[in-house]
């Protein structure tokens, strides 16, 4: 398997690939715990779109590069010829081995994040386009973050789930509306800049290790700080000390919760109604009262 060499070379020596054993959390992807014979181990991914993975490992190696926050180490990633022709990828990463939420991980979490926000950029985007779950997520540079967030983000989830009939017209002609006052209601990005983003920052992303929290499954880019705030209380389950620890660390302008969380929301509400129909309609209209 091309995945045992790339592990090979990591380590430095030859890896003979003795078993895989499935575990959970691949709800887009294949995933497995792999081992050696000589008892290394190593966390495998694979799937389509071939493309999520080369990026998700982008992702990954940017988080990686701030020290900011512990994620998986990727030991190899590359995109191959499946059956009949199609491209399928696969993505071999550090494993981490799981264990109970630790005291105290959560405020850490939120410090860390901080930091991983300080790390910037001139311009809003990203090198290349990506992916939200299955989706693409496109991230062409902007020095204007309003325009960013419409035309990147919620323009293109909107159009997909209107042509799929999940919302009518005068829906539609709302979001419109909403998406010609964003200058104003989203300026305090001005303020603070672009910054790393996770990107896909709910829990399940979040990852205990008997060293603290990991985050997995990123979808960077460099947007607005309180994008991953957002997406952290959209579902929560994020523990005590997460959000006091963050703030502590990096205040909020004023107008988050009231204003720009239910903007930023509605772009993951969105991508919900995509993947998953008409069970989210009725979320993402209200966080659309809520924007307006």
């Amino acid at each position: 398997m091309a995945a045992g060499a790339a592990w090979s070379a990591r380590l430095g020596r030859p890896v003979e690939l003795r078993g895989e054993r499935r575990v959970g959390g691949g709800c887009i992807s294949a995933v497995a715990r792999v081992e050696s014979a000589a008892g290394d181990v190593a966390f495998l991914k694979w799937g389509t779109p071939a493309a999520l993975f080369r990026e998700e490992a982008r992702s990954l190696a940017a988080l990686e590069a701030t020290g900011a926050l512990r994620v998986p180490a990727v030991l190899g990633v590359a995109v191959a010829e499946g059956a009949a022709g199609a491209e399928t990828g696969w993505l071999l990463l550090e494993w981490l081995e799981p264990a109970p939420e630790g005291a105290g991980m959560w405020a850490a979490l939120g410090r860390g994040l901080a930091r991983l926000h300080r790390t910037r950029a001139e311009r809003f985007g990203w090198p290349a386009d990506n992916f939200i779950g299955p989706l693409p997520q496109a991230n062409a540079w902007s020095s204007d973050w309003a325009t960013f967030w419409w035309e990147r983000r919620l323009a293109p989830q909107l159009r997909r789930a209107y042509d799929a009939g999940y919302f009518s017209p005068t829906e539609r002609r709302r979001f419109e509306r909403l998406g010609a006052g964003l200058a104003e209601r989203l300026a305090a990005a001005a303020e603070d800049g672009p910054s790393l983003l996770h990107g896909d920052l709910w829990s399940g992303n979040v990852h205990p290790t008997g060293g603290g929290a990991a985050l997995v499954d990123p979808s960077s880019y460099y947007g607005h700080r309180e994008v991953d705030l957002a997406m952290s209380e959209l579902f929560g389950g994020f523990g005590r000390g997460f959000h006091d620890a963050y703030r502590e660390a990096w205040p909020l302008a004023p107008g988050y919760a009231r204003e720009r969380r239910p903007i930023y929301q509605l772009y993951y509400l969105l991508v919900h109604v995509n993947l998953f129909g008409a069970g989210y309609v009725g979320s993402t209209l209200a966080a659309l009262a809520a924007a307006g």
